[in-house]
């Protein structure tokens, strides 16, 4: 499995819809409020060699009151 993150800016007030579409998407292990740039983080896992633009792309992008995101690809936990 290939794990990724997916940093999430909001449209102004949607951060709580994004999350609960997230959730009953049932697409992330882990959603996080955060503070800063970013209104959301987002834990995906997908299968080794799975097109994770495509994934984001497809999945994740479309969700209503998503302005715009930025992935972290992962290479090893410690």
């Amino acid at each position: 499995m290939q794990c990724f993150f997916v940093q999430i800016k909001c449209a102004l007030g949607r951060t709580y819809a994004v999350a609960s579409a997230l959730a009953e998407a049932e697409i992330a292990s882990e959603i996080y409020s955060t503070a800063g740039d970013f209104d959301i983080l987002a834990k995906f896992y997908v299968d080794a060699g799975a097109d994770i633009g495509r994934f984001v792309g497809e999945r994740v992008q479309p969700i209503p009151g998503i302005a715009d995101t930025r992935t972290v690809i992962t290479f090893k936990a410690f």
